[in-house]
């Protein structure tokens, strides 16, 4: 079993498509939009080198306040590799101001940094 892909939703698809291009890499699809939900559109991010991909989900329902703790998925972790790979992106991520949280060694044992996509949703990036 492995997982098949993570859904996201974000106010804006093409920044949030436009993010993961950046700084990840990533290639992403065409839109799709729904027939039968009117005004939803997906896009399926394909992250480098692997089977992993993410999608990308917006409606016009999706509420205009901000990313606060609820039940469900919190956030999703890409793993860079090294060290190295985590600083530079975080560092990079600083100069663009989406850096959340710079890179530290967990009690958990990961080195990690914490980025925002553009409408605040969190990605770790560990080793």
């Amino acid at each position: 079993m492995r997982i098949a892909h993570t859904a996201l939703w974000t106010r804006d698809i093409d920044a949030a498509a436009a993010f993961w291009m950046k700084y990840f890499g990533a290639t992403v699809g065409e839109p799709y939009h729904s027939q039968r939900r009117p005004g939803f559109i997906s896009r399926f991010v394909h992250l480098p080198a692997g089977l992993d991909q993410v999608e990308l989900m917006t409606g016009p329902w999706l509420p205009a306040d901000t990313h606060d703790e609820r039940v469900g998925w919190d956030h999703i972790a890409i793993s860079l590799g090294d060290r190295a790979a985590v600083d530079a992106l975080a560092e990079r991520c600083k100069t663009d101001g989406c850096l959340k949280s710079g890179p530290r060694t967990t009690g958990d044992g990961f080195y990690e940094a914490v980025i925002t996509m553009p409408d605040g949703t969190p990605i770790e990036i560990t080793t």
